[in-house]
């Protein structure tokens, strides 16, 4: 047994009993008769006492930072120790020791600039501020997912290699496939509307890429995206469910991440619902009104972004409503003005991070829509075939979970947020 108990689960009502640790050394300190030994697990800091006529003193000459270390001893309890509590040690076993010096230091005394965090990253991950991300980012996919299941959706998974691009778009990494071209995927878009033609209502979490030429802190050549597609629905139905969605991921990490968000020194912001809607042409008045020479069909950027975020005074909204010509051919015009679509992005404070719209579930309506954007329709035919037996009317959403978890820790870069991100400059680590 390396553990009896994790760091953060033994409280003053030990005292005078015996557990075993196990973890990371995080800090070193030699008080001449004494060593004091900041010991990390998963849960958190505790701190070893090693007494000089120890049988552990020894071995404890011979740590370094970063070491894997078992400790047994005895839980005494102190409210000037971390937690209120300090294990005296009686025997210390290494497990595996860490060269010296580290290349980074993990306990945040000495700032390292990016580069070097990614560089060293998996010593950067063991960071308690990294370690606190890591964690919301499993809860706020925990929020998600239970939302879902809640909402009656079923979790699917959809091929990542494909034969032709999903959006028409230019931002693919091609691949080998048995002598043949294809595709790493952009999304799990077409498939996923397929899927809701077949259980109605379906959702998932997995990787996408895009060879994205934009170098900046939200942008990244592979990434996870949070898909929904819901049947018999618009997009009034899916920006209702988001607006769920998004308040109980925050709720969830609010109750659940509070030590963490602690370490952050950071609140998300609150989720109120429901979130305001502001008409794309609104948006463009608005940017107008402010000097900016922005025409109709134009995209709305970060510049722009800003902007609308000062004069609206919210940190989150959806702009509803953008031009038909300016989304992918799967979106829905409006009946009434074919030249708006029935499209939303959900920005927070100046980040894009969910994108979704009703789409045509009509197959003469698709071929149209390819044609017009330049697109042929045989290329699609692996999809449009099945709009030939029966697609019901369906709407979904592209969420980023990086930028999501930008509104949800603050964190102002998405390289950072990521455990090991991929971007033009790093294929490794």
């Amino acid at each position: 047994m390396y553990r009896s108990h994790f760091i953060a689960d033994v409280t003053p009502e030990y005292d005078g009993k015996e557990v075993i640790w196990a973890g990371w050394v995080h800090l070193l300190r030699d008080l001449g008769g004494k060593k004091f030994i900041i010991l990390r697990d998963k849960t958190g800091l505790g701190q070893v006492v090693v007494d000089k006529n120890s049988s552990a003193f020894g071995i404890s000459q011979e740590l370094t930072q970063e070491s894997v270390i078992q400790v047994r001893g005895i839980v005494k309890a102190d409210k000037r120790a971390p937690r209120g509590i300090e294990l005296h040690a009686e025997e210390i076993t290494l497990l595996s020791k860490a060269k010296a010096p580290l290349p980074l230091d993990v306990s945040g005394k000495v700032k390292a600039d990016i580069d070097t965090r990614l560089r060293e990253r998996v010593l950067d991950l063991r960071r308690q501020e990294m370690q606190a991300v890591i964690k919301i980012q499993s809860l706020a996919l925990k929020a998600f997912r239970e939302t879902l299941y809640k909402e009656g959706f079923i979790e699917i998974f959809t091929p990542k290699i494909i034969a032709s691009a999903t959006e028409g778009g230019a931002q693919l990494f091609p691949v080998i496939y048995f002598g043949k071209e294809a595709f790493l995927a952009q999304s799990p878009q077409l498939y996923k509307e397929l899927m809701a033609g077949v259980v109605e209502r379906v959702f998932e979490v997995a990787p996408a890429w895009r060879a994205e030429e934009s170098d900046t802190p939200f942008h990244l050549a592979e990434f996870i995206s949070m898909d929904v597609e819901m049947a018999f629905a618009d997009y009034n139905d899916v920006m209702q469910l988001l607006e769920k969605i998004l308040h109980n991921i925050v709720k969830t990490i609010k109750e659940e991440g509070k030590e963490e968000l602690k370490i952050l020194n950071y609140e998300p912001p609150e989720v109120k619902i429901p979130i305001k809607r502001l008409k794309y042409t609104e948006a463009i008045e608005i940017l107008r009104s402010k000097g900016y020479n922005i025409k109709f069909g134009d995209d709305i950027g970060t510049p722009e972004l800003r902007i609308l975020n000062e004069e609206l005074k919210e940190d989150l909204y959806f702009i509803v409503d953008w031009p038909s010509d300016a989304r992918p051919f799967y979106t829905k015009s409006k009946s009434e003005n074919p030249e708006l679509s029935e499209s939303f992005d959900l920005i927070y404070k100046f980040l894009e991070i969910v994108s979704g719209s009703t789409r045509n579930h009509k197959r003469e309506v698709l071929e149209e829509t390819l044609k017009k954007k330049g697109l042929k329709p045989e290329s699609f035919e692996f999809f449009l075939k099945w709009f030939d037996y029966g697609m019901p009317p369906h709407a979904g959403f592209g969420m980023g979970l990086a930028r999501l978890m930008v509104m949800l820790t603050g964190i102002q870069s998405v390289k950072e947020i990521v455990p090991f991100p991929r971007d033009k400059k790093r294929l490794t680590p």
